[in-house]
């Protein structure tokens, strides 16, 4: 299995780099539109090689999803959270009403030595 893993991340950095190879031309990305760049009178552009931009955009949209995640999991984190406390809370009344002598019997055993023994 552990090859297979190998194989699949050999495979995709081989697709990776050939996309790198295949698109490294300058292109230039524009962050304002040109109506802005006149009403603002600033500029903001930036050239990279067009494989930059497109891993760029996989990071950022890969991010925004983890972002977006975690955000979605806050109720599901809060409540484990909660029944945690609660499992802790009651651990720690079963070992109080246990008492804490010690004592490893048999519940059973416990049983028929508390139970009232007949005269006769």
């Amino acid at each position: 299995m552990r090859y297979l893993k190998y194989l699949f991340l050999l495979l995709l950095a081989g697709c990776l780099l050939t996309i790198a190879l295949a698109n490294r031309d300058p292109v230039t990305l524009n962050l304002l539109t040109p109506d802005l760049v006149s009403l603002l009178n600033v500029s903001y552009a930036v050239t990279l090689p067009l494989y930059m931009i497109v891993f760029a955009g996989i990071a950022i949209g890969i991010l925004v999803g983890f972002v977006l995640e975690w955000f979605r999991e806050h109720k599901h984190r809060a409540e484990a959270r909660v029944r945690t406390e609660e499992a802790k809370t009651l651990a720690r009344e079963v070992g109080r009403l246990k008492g804490t002598s010690g004592d490893s019997q048999d519940e059973i055993l416990a049983l028929v030595e508390a139970a009232p023994r007949k005269a006769g």
